[in-house]
């Protein structure tokens, strides 16, 4: 099924309105509005959307190509430097800093996975997005109980609730992190792509509206997909790169897929239109936006992400993509306007992303490389414990954080530290390791996160009870995959700028747009819409500040 197919199936399906065909259809500006001053009241809702991997960088060099959603947003305000300020560049984290304003220790979000040592479950690997004391779980894909239990502060969405118990919250996206993070523990809806279509918390049932969609999806998902055709402007990026050792290539990609294969469904325009048309089925469904206060609807657009492992960012793939997302945005929007509905939207990532190494060796890179695979923590906790005698499995660890076992002596602990930590200081690819003792006495950056230092990222992300006993972190373009294959061959997760930056956009009919170069964080985000909306924030309690969305001498932060 083509993408267009599926907006219109959704759309027929879920009864909807559409201003057009899908991806034929680009999102003309709405009609002309009073200008917005600081008189005018709060919109009836709240749209936040987050791109998964939607890196400052591909926004810079697709922004001259949008002419749907993204073009839309462009002509609001824009602040192109936004940071992902914190060291662990990860989904979960990421997400966690959008509607909080807080950073990933403060929310406790530390990584898409930590580790347990203490828990009394086998498994001690830890979703940020589970809950590990249900019985018979397990982290691993399918394996866990989603649930929104380790985040530690409020969202948005919270606090407009404990304001306005009437006031709705709606979270929709491709991935579960996704959806949780954003919509935090109150949320009215909340659901993400899945093989059947879309799913919820164990034990919850999808709304009429929702299994409607879901059932749409999945239909979809059972038909395949042909191939794309390639527009003129993707054609630049239509070359070959080989990776691995079997001869694989990526970069001339057409996202064609056979029938039920959901992976591929999932790496493509046509799953962030799933995920629009099914939000603005449960926006009319629920009437949202014209009630008498405002409602919050939230939509995680996954594809990017996906794209940008499978494939990296720089082919033809990604550049489908990023034409696809900009009209099912566009889409989106033009049956929002039909509405008449005041609403306000902030679209942001929850981190950027680096191409495989390969293609940067080829495009002028030539030090690009993937990490070594003795820098595994498992590879090298059983090496330090067979020389120094010491009870395995000694070292844990998932991305940067590791974790010393627990049965260590102190002075078990102290040897093992004193071998570990200089061999990893040594090797070639690692930039700096820091213990937690380190982190701790660390204060929390309060300067712009353009000027941060390396101890100032990795402290944003660093959680006492959750955070490895030390961290490591590697050079630039250091991927941190050894072995790359189909569906993996790049990532993010650095401490470096571009996996930290991120594009921040807000539109509201009638807004002045205007431009701000200057470095903006994530966890602006959230104080920037409660005080849009009148919502008192307690600035002790986030790390976050509004950002002034009315150019001239009056403010939007009140």
């Amino acid at each position: 099924m083509t993408i267009k197919r599926l907006t219109l199936a959704l759309a027929a399906t879920l009864s909807l309105t559409v201003a057009g065909a899908g991806l034929a259809q680009p999102a003309a500006a709405p009609a002309s509005a009073p200008k917005v001053t600081a008189q005018t009241p709060p919109p009836k809702l709240i749209v936040v959307i987050a791109v998964d991997q939607f890196s400052a960088d591909l926004f810079a060099e697709y922004r001259g190509k949008f002419t749907g959603g993204l073009a839309r947003l462009a002509s609001g305000v824009i602040f192109p430097s936004g940071y992902q300020a914190h060291a662990a560049t990860e989904t979960c984290p990421g997400h966690s800093t959008i509607l909080t304003g807080s950073h990933p220790g403060r929310a406790g979000i530390v990584a898409n996975h930590y580790f347990d040592l203490s828990t009394g479950r086998a498994d001690k690997r830890i979703y940020c997005a589970e809950d590990e004391s249900v019985a018979g779980t397990s982290s691993g894909n399918g394996k866990y109980a989603p649930s929104v239990k380790h985040l530690l502060v409020p969202t948005l969405g919270d606090l407009m609730k404990a304001r306005d118990p009437g006031a709705q919250v709606v979270s929709v996206s491709g991935k579960d992190r996704s959806a949780i993070m954003m919509g935090g523990h109150q949320a009215d809806e909340l659901m993400w792509l899945a093989p059947t279509g879309l799913a919820s918390y164990r034990g919850t049932s999808l709304s009429p509206a929702a299994a409607k969609a879901s059932e749409a999806i999945a239909a979809a998902i059972a038909q395949p997909r042909p191939a794309l055709t390639l527009p003129a402007d993707c054609a630049a990026h239509d070359i070959a790169i080989a990776f691995g050792a079997k001869g694989a290539t990526v970069g001339t990609g057409r996202m064609a897929r056979d029938a039920d294969d959901f992976r591929r469904f999932l790496a493509s325009p046509e799953a962030d239109g799933a995920v629009l048309a099914t939000a603005a089925a449960l926006r009319q469904a629920r009437k949202m936006g014209e009630g008498s206060g405002t409602d919050l609807l939230i939509l995680g657009l996954a594809a990017t992400d996906y794209v940008g492992h499978g494939t990296g960012t720089e082919g033809s793939e990604m550049c489908l993509q990023m034409m696809g997302l900009d009209r099912e945005l566009g889409d989106f929007f033009a049956r929002l306007d039909k509405t008449g509905i005041d609403y306000a939207v902030a679209l942001t990532a929850d981190h950027g992303g680096h191409d495989l190494p390969e293609r940067n060796r080829q495009n002028a890179w030539p030090d690009a490389q993937r990490v070594d695979p003795k820098l595994d923590p498992a590879e090298l906790g059983k090496e330090v414990a067979a020389r120094l005698g010491l009870p395995q499995p000694l070292l844990l660890g998932d991305g940067g954080d590791y974790y010393l076992s627990k049965a260590l002596t102190p002075a078990q602990r102290k040897a093992a530290l004193a071998e570990i930590l200089p061999r990893l200081r040594a090797h070639p690819q690692v930039e700096a390791v820091v213990t937690g003792e380190e982190l701790a006495a660390h204060p929390v950056s309060k300067r712009s996160p353009d000027v941060w230092t390396l101890m100032d990222k990795l402290r944003a992300s660093y959680n006492p009870q959750r955070s490895g006993d030390f961290i490591i972190a590697l050079k630039p373009r250091v991927t941190p995959i050894p072995e790359p294959d189909m569906g993996y061959v790049a990532t993010h997760g650095s401490v470096w700028d571009y996996d930290r930056r991120v594009p921040i956009l807000f539109w509201r009919k009638g807004l002045a747009g205007f431009e701000q170069p200057n470095a903006v964080m994530t966890v602006d985000i959230m104080p920037t819409l409660a005080s849009l909306i009148g919502l008192p924030v307690d600035p002790a309690k986030i790390d976050g500040r509004c950002l002034d969305l009315l150019s001239g001498p009056e403010t939007s932060c009140r």
